[in-house]
């Protein structure tokens, strides 16, 4: 009888046999031996009596596997088919070996966790060759030359360089891993928002992109504070950029970072352009509420600038002019890696006399044209000169250690020059005004990936901005000298450690040290101040962020703890929660929670009008925990967010509470302006945006309404509205992009801003007392008229050659020449008659522009 075994058995058997056979073809050949090439060659060329040539420097670490019994042309295939080496043979005897100058070479990309990245750049620098790698991650390229260098780059990940003769030509090709580029969730919710380059985060701040930029009505070039003026809850009730409201808070209370650097003064002209160059900014970073725990500072809101900071092997620059000024600026690769970045900017208006640089100077000097009852406007002044220019210039160095550390150094200077002078008509004398403001900024900062979790960051900067001013008065012979000098010196240390992909955490260490010297000399009657304040301010904080399954919530809670202190007065801790909260309730729906506790101990206090014409009236303060506390705010917001398709509309409710406010830093300009009341404003709102948007299209609606106001308890009333209650803000844009034609147009509607006015005549001036006051009515209960402005822009772009780019641009603001108030105060001239001074908008303003870029 015929025996089998079980089929069980039999798969085992056959199982086990298959993986012998497997084992023994896998096993290697116990004759073959790796060793350096350079200690084959002697004994392959004694055995078979041949010679080689070769360079000594192409054999440095090559490698080769081969059976020391094996053939000459064993040998010789080994060569070919293990190494970049080409083999020549000279003669029966002589071979050559060689390295080509071009190679073929492939890669596979891939992640921290050993995955294929798909749709990974690569791009053979200076030489016009590139790939995308495959759903494999692979790529193949050929005629590479051999000295040159990739750049392996995608979304979410740092770029890599990699010379192309380490990588292979040969199966299993080279594994190139991507070192992911952790930042704190900043999950893109709108990627179009108003235009290209805006986006909303999901953390409720939004980002700018210059290099992206699209067109925004008014503008040919963008301008990093002009722009976000076109956001919901953002606007200058004065149209500068030195002027900034974020949702009803003055400008000081807004805290300005350029690469990290606290900047204190942020416009040209007097504020009517930004200081900042936005071709090497590559980032702007807008918070209203909510912001991360690693910020202190700036108790209405947050602007951080971020300017570009790879280090890219190719060369990259642009310039160009428009009619107020000219500019430059340029990336420049020095090794692979290290690079230097430089910016330039000039005004033309010290030498050309443009209808823009009219219309900026009207609207920056017109506070001499003062109307008087029973007097003509302009009667007062037959002659006025001015010679006006500005500059800024910048740099940074970019210098990466490794592919896990990397050195950068930023330098800033910023630079406003005046001469003013007027000749009054009642006695042909002069009044002079010098005005230099200037900011000078400089910093440096180690960012180190320790490993795919941990990353550091060690910064520090000094910042120094300075108003150095003089009036003289010829009639009377006075001379009026004003000195307003900030310093401000900090470090800070940061860590940021990742658990996984859904939980991370921050913390770190800060140190300001901020020094503000004021100082007044008078000629008649003599009078020499300098008073001189120093804070000191320690922070620590920490911070966790989460991301639920599927990515529908993401929420950020933090927490800040400052002591501030000085020498002479202030010692105080503040804690100070944050909390940012993203919840999708649908795929299309999003609701946002966000808030905040902040502080601030810098201010600016306003001068009186008539100080230096008017021009420049800011002066930087230190709080001192008595007469000038420090500033405290709370503030809490709710909205609802939809995007879907070629449709974004959003509606948010905020409350926001200010205090430790003065009236000096307010900018009053009635009888409480001289008396230094503390107080504290309230102010709450709704913002509300419809967005339709196509690949050509852009149009958008926006609304806001706040309701904003003070309350000072030693004043009668208590509580009036704001200088800053703007109840209603209206804001309708539309552009259009066809290939390369790009145009814009936008119309700006507000409600007017309250002012102080006397009281009728006869009981408007109070003669009893020396020197005689004004009698106003209650603080702000009248209103100017409502605000209406209508922007238009265009911009056309082509190319000069095949590497150099330009466009031209022309704009118009004002479009319809509406006479716009945007601010009336009042005082009282010699004769004790009380003067009204209008401060107008700008008229129709042209301009033009023409840049180049390579």
């Amino acid at each position: 009888m015929r025996r089998t075994l079980p089929k069980p058995l039999k798969h085992l058997l056959v199982f086990w046999l298959c993986f012998q056979a497997v084992a023994s073809a896998q096993e290697p050949d116990s004759t073959r031996q790796t060793r350096e090439l350079t200690s084959w060659i002697p004994e392959v060329e004694e055995r078979f009596q041949v010679k080689f040539s070769f360079a000594d420097q192409d054999l440095i670490g090559v490698a080769l596997s081969w059976d020391p019994v094996g053939s000459l042309g064993d040998f010789l295939a080994n060569i070919q088919g293990q190494t970049h080496l080409s083999v020549q043979k000279l003669s029966e005897r002589y071979y050559s070996l060689s390295l080509p100058q071009t190679l073929s070479i492939c890669g596979r990309v891939l992640d921290n966790y050993r995955e294929a990245v798909k749709g990974a750049s690569i791009e053979v620098l200076g030489e016009g060759i590139s790939a995308v790698s495959s759903e494999e991650g692979e790529f193949h390229l050929d005629d590479v030359p051999r000295k040159a260098t990739l750049k392996i780059a995608h979304l979410g990940f740092k770029p890599l360089f990699i010379q192309a003769g380490s990588l292979s030509d040969k199966a299993p090709c080279s594994a190139l891993t991507l070192s992911v580029r952790y930042q704190e969730l900043q999950e893109v919710v709108v990627y179009k928002f108003l235009t290209t380059g805006l986006s909303k985060e999901s953390d409720g701040s939004i980002r700018m992109d210059p290099g992206e930029f699209g067109l925004l009505p008014g503008l040919t070039e963008p301008d990093v504070l002009q722009s976000i003026q076109a956001l919901p809850g953002i606007k200058s009730i004065d149209e500068t950029v030195s002027d900034i409201n974020i949702r009803g808070g003055t400008n000081d209370q807004n805290l300005l970072l350029w690469d990290g650097i606290k900047m204190y003064q942020s416009g040209h002209f007097f504020g009517l352009i930004s200081a900042f160059n936005p071709y090497l900014t590559q980032s702007v970073q807008v918070i209203k509420n909510g912001s991360s725990a690693r910020y202190g500072d700036g108790v209405s809101g947050i602007i951080s600038m971020q300017t570009f900071d790879q280090v890219e092997r190719t060369y990259f620059g642009g310039g160009g002019f428009n009619l107020i000024s000219a500019d430059i600026y340029s990336h420049i690769p020095i090794t692979d890696r290290l690079a230097f970045q430089v910016s330039a900017r000039r005004s033309v208006t010290d030498f050309l006399n443009t209808p823009t640089y009219s219309q900026f100077s009207d609207r920056a000097f017109q506070d001499t044209q003062i109307n008087t009852p029973g007097r003509n406007a302009t009667g007062q002044v037959s002659g006025r000169e001015e010679n006006f220019y500005f500059y800024d210039f910048s740099g940074k160095l970019l210098y990466d250690l490794t592919d896990r550390h990397r050195i950068r150094m930023n330098f800033l200077y910023i630079d406003n020059d005046l001469t003013y002078s007027e000749t009054l008509s009642e006695d042909d004398s002069r009044n002079r005004s010098l005005l230099n403001q200037t900011n000078l900024a400089f910093g440096g900062r180690l960012e180190s990936d320790w490993n795919a979790s941990l990353s550091t960051e060690i910064s520090a900067y000094h910042t120094e901005y300075e108003l150095d001013s003089e009036l003289l008065t010829e009639s009377s012979g006075q001379e009026l000298y004003q000195l307003n000098q900030v310093n401000e010196n900090a470090l800070k240390a940061h860590l940021y450690y990742r658990f996984n992909d859904l939980l991370h955490w921050q913390a770190g260490y800060q140190f300001l040290e901020t020094g503000v010297t004021n100082t007044t000399e008078v000629s008649q009657p003599p009078f020499q101040s300098r008073i001189k304040n120093l804070l000191y301010t320690h922070a620590l904080f920490t911070e966790w962020q989460y991301q639920g399954p599927e990515k529908r919530l993401l929420t950020r809670a933090g927490l800040r703890l400052n002591y501030l202190y000085n020498p002479r007065d202030l010692s105080k801790f503040l804690l100070e929660p944050r909390l940012s909260l993203h919840y999708k309730l649908t795929q299309h729906l999003g609701l946002e929670v966000l808030g905040e506790f902040k502080n601030q101990a810098t201010h600016q206090i306003v001068d009186l009008e008539q100080n230096f014409l008017g021009i420049e009236k800011r002066r930087w303060v230190l709080a001192n925990g008595e007469d000038l506390p420090v500033a405290t705010s709370r503030q809490g917001s709710v909205g609802l967010h939809y995007d879907r398709g070629f449709w974004l509309a959003g509606v948010e409710a905020f409350y926001k509470e200010v205090e430790g406010i003065s009236t000096d830093t307010q900018g009053f300009q009635n009888e409480d302006q001289f008396n230094g009341e503390l107080g504290r404003y309230r102010v709450h709102g709704i913002e509300a945006l419809l967005n339709y948007k196509t690949r050509s299209w852009s149009s958008w609606l926006s609304y806001a309404y706040n309701r904003n106001e003070y309350t000072f308890d030693a004043l009668q009333p208590a509580t009036f509205p704001n200088n800053l209650d703007i109840r209603h803000t209206l804001t309708l844009g539309l552009n259009y992009t066809y290939e390369r034609l790009k145009m814009g147009l936008g119309l700006n509607y507000r409600t007017g801003r309250p002012f102080t006015q006397p009281l009728p005549p006869p009981d408007d001036v109070d003669t009893s007392v020396f020197p005689s006051q004004i009698n106003y009515g209650e603080p702000n209960s009248s209103r100017l008229p409502d605000y209406f402005r209508m922007d238009a822009s265009m911009t056309y772009s082509f190319s000069l050659s095949e590497t150099v780019k330009a466009s031209f641009g022309a704009s118009v603001l004002n479009l319809t020449s509406r006479r716009n108030v945007l601010n009336t105060y009042y005082r009282l001239s010699d004769l004790d008659e009380v003067e009204k001074i209008e401060s107008t908008s700008l008229g129709l303003t042209p301009n033009a522009s023409f840049r180049v870029w390579f």
